[in-house]
């Protein structure tokens, strides 16, 4: 007598059939994709990357502190006006985060003793050149607001100085070299355009001789710089 296989054996044969072949897909299939979080999303500017160039323009204030100072002869304390002036600078980036920054820039300054036996003496004028080099360590090249610090060396240089007249017929400085600290950031405007602000500190002594060293005068001039401006990556 033939044997008939129970109905509820039936029922989970005929499931098994139906979804064997799905459950074999979704094995057989490979995993999704993952999303590197560290990439950029298309369509975003990427920031800094090694190898980037970066030229700006930015408006900057040399505002000399004038620590201290000693005239011989004549004592009192020498004061160095503060100057806003244009300035070009060009960036390069060795590494996502390290980069060194150049920049170039001119000021013209007034110069006068304070306190002197003769009360206050107007020295003169004279013309700033301070190429400055820092390097420096930015903390996110790929954010849209990039900090960064940096140190480096400047070099002044002194030109087109011109005495007062009246008792000061000669005026000379010394060209001096000197550390320089600076902090600032970029704000990333997209398309290879950035906005930035910088804060410079430079540490310089230069040195004056008036009427041919007659009178000298040495000054902890350590000028703040500040700026801000735009720059283009490239």
């Amino acid at each position: 007598m033939r044997e008939f296989l129970p109905c509820a054996t039936l029922a989970t044969l005929a499931a098994l059939t139906v979804c064997a072949p799905a459950a074999l897909a979704q094995v057989a299939a490979p995993p999704p994709a993952t999303v590197n979080a560290a990439a950029p999303a298309p369509g975003v500017d990427p920031g800094f990357n090694a190898g980037d160039f970066m030229i700006r323009v930015r408006a900057i204030g040399v505002i000399p502190e004038d620590t201290s100072s000693s005239v011989s002869i004549v004592g009192g304390h020498v004061n160095v006006t503060a100057t806003p002036a244009p300035e070009v600078d060009l960036s390069y980036f060795f590494t996502d985060h390290i980069a060194a920054e150049l920049i170039a820039a001119s000021t013209r300054h007034e110069i006068s003793a304070t306190g002197t036996i003769l009360g206050k003496v107007d020295v003169g004028s004279t013309y700033i050149l301070p190429p400055t080099l820092t390097a420096q360590y930015h903390l996110m090249p790929h954010g849209l607001i990039d900090p960064y610090f940096g140190a480096g060396l400047n070099v002044s240089f002194w030109y087109d100085t011109n005495p007062a007249g009246g008792a000061i017929t000669k005026v000379g400085l010394n060209t001096v070299v000197g550390p320089a600290i600076q902090a600032g950031f970029n704000w990333n405007l997209g398309g290879g355009w950035f906005a930035n602000f910088d804060v410079k500190q430079i540490f310089i002594s230069p040195k004056a001789r008036l009427d041919g060293g007659v009178i000298t005068a040495k000054v902890d001039l350590d000028p703040t710089v500040v700026g801000a401006g735009i720059g283009f990556r490239f």
